[in-house]
């Protein structure tokens, strides 16, 4: 009886599947995180977001393939399978620590745009109330975080889509605004790369970012009914919407208003009503972003406490983690990032004005890492299949390899860019507390076997 109340429940629908990537990938990557892209590359930041989701295709086809082989098994556990516990130990912990940030960002971000109506209010007072609804929600059975989830995700999916026809309309001259001559901003203010290719390269860290979130497909196997028909329509579906979803908004954008006067401080979608005229606008896009980070943050909390549970499965977490409440959700995983999030708050409240641009890098470090670690686990386990599952990666291994080295490149590039020192050094403090404490992992392992071995005998 207790083993069965420590198994999670498979109560997510495929259609839940679908929008809790949806949810994980369009946060504050697009709706805030876009004013620092275009910052930086200008219009040719499209390009950035278009190979990103390339090697986003790639990663996402490679995970479901091994999905299919290797039924029950997320992310963790295929490196697991892969590699062994040394690397699973450091995978898992190091995604475990992306989604904290991940989430704490969404958090914060959902507090600054609640300033958009309370401005006198302090930051870290509203990221608080934030997550105090988003830690209530996750208590709930995984259905019905599924559907809470569906229709948040639902929201943001809608108001981007009615976003894309407006903002095109306006382009077109088929709705009358304030703006003048909009198409002349693609070319006007530096050109279309104001800051050459190295512009664009530089804007790979935040769309590493902003694509991250794809993968909690790969966590969410484990909970959903039907994974074989489910999960190639999923990724199939889930790609192209989340490239055409990134791609015409910012084009929209940049049409709209010159991409050097992106603030930074508020959205550049609320922005855009903003300038347009059009009465209410602003504060209905407001809302819809509120939404959609608290709908990214409600699948971090999702993540964190999932990946936490299989880690303590497979001994590289406390089998504390193992415990799972009367729902069937994983308490004590979520209180825990419950905890770090109000780390985060406090963060808010010591540097409001710089934080969620400083933990914004923090992602684009791990969730590079994390996508090589699934290439890495395909091209291990390929050779293994005992037959090749109707929903396989073309060409392999030149695609995985391909996916793989552009990975590498990104993050050397940015490891040793002195305009994210701070970033950087987070990452590799991660990475050395993360390799440390897998080696006494291994150690602790390796003695336990010996003493039962002896025990036996």
């Amino acid at each position: 009886m207790e083993k069965q109340d420590q198994n999670l429940k498979k109560g997510l629908l495929p259609r839940h599947v679908q929008l809790i990537a949806l949810a994980g990938m369009i946060g504050t990557g697009i709706f805030k995180g876009s004013a620092d892209t275009l910052g930086i590359a200008g219009p040719s930041v499209v390009l950035a977001y278009l190979f990103g989701g390339l090697i986003l295709f790639i990663v996402m086809t490679a995970l479901a393939e091994m999905a299919i082989v290797y039924p029950n098994m997320n992310v963790q556990n295929l490196v697991h399978k892969a590699f062994g516990t040394q690397t699973s130990f450091i995978v898992g912990w190091l995604y475990w620590v992306n989604w904290i940030v991940v989430t704490v960002v969404e958090l914060l971000a959902g507090g600054s745009f609640l300033k958009f109506w309370f401005p006198s209010v302090p930051l870290w007072l509203l990221s608080f109330l934030c997550a105090v609804l988003i830690v209530g929600m996750n208590l709930f059975q995984v259905k019905y975080y599924g559907e809470i989830e569906f229709w948040f995700a639902g929201i943001k999916v809608i108001a981007l889509t009615a976003f894309i026809i407006l903002g095109a309309c306006i382009l077109f001259g088929v709705i009358p605004s304030d703006v003048q001559n909009p198409w002349a901003n693609y070319t006007a203010h530096g050109g279309f790369f104001p800051h050459g290719m190295s512009g664009v390269l530089s804007a790979f860290l935040i769309v590493m970012f902003s694509y991250g979130g794809a993968e909690l497909i790969g966590v969410a196997v484990t909970e959903t009914k039907d994974v074989k028909n489910v999960l190639p329509k999923v990724i199939k579906g889930t790609v192209w919407r989340v490239i055409g979803f990134y791609i015409l908004p910012i084009l929209i954008i940049c049409g709209l208003m010159p991409w050097n006067s992106v603030s930074g401080q508020e959205s550049p979608f609320v922005q855009v009503f903003s300038i347009t005229g059009l009465p209410g606008a602003a504060h209905i896009m407001n809302f819809v972003l509120l939404t959609a980070v608290l709908s990214a943050a409600n699948s971090g909390m999702y993540a964190t406490s999932r990946t936490l549970y299989a880690m303590a499965q497979s001994g590289e977490a406390s089998k504390r983690f193992l415990k799972v409440s009367k729902n069937g959700i994983p308490i004590n995983g979520l209180m825990i990032t419950a905890a770090c999030i109000l780390i985060g708050v406090f963060l808010a409240y010591k540097t409001p004005d710089n934080v969620i641009s400083y933990l914004m890098t923090i992602p684009g470090f791990t969730i590079i890492l994390i996508w090589v670690s699934i290439c890495l686990a395909q091209l291990k386990l390929r050779k293994g299949y005992k037959e090749k599952p109707f929903f396989a990666l073309k060409w392999f291994p030149y695609t995985t390899l391909f996916a793989t080295a552009a990975l590498l490149v990104i993050f050397v590039s940015f490891m040793f860019n002195k305009n994210n020192v701070i970033g950087s050094s987070v990452c590799a403090v991660i990475l050395v507390v993360l390799l440390i404490f897998s080696f006494i992992n291994k150690s602790r392992k390796e003695k336990s076997l010996k003493y039962s071995k002896k025990a036996i005998y």
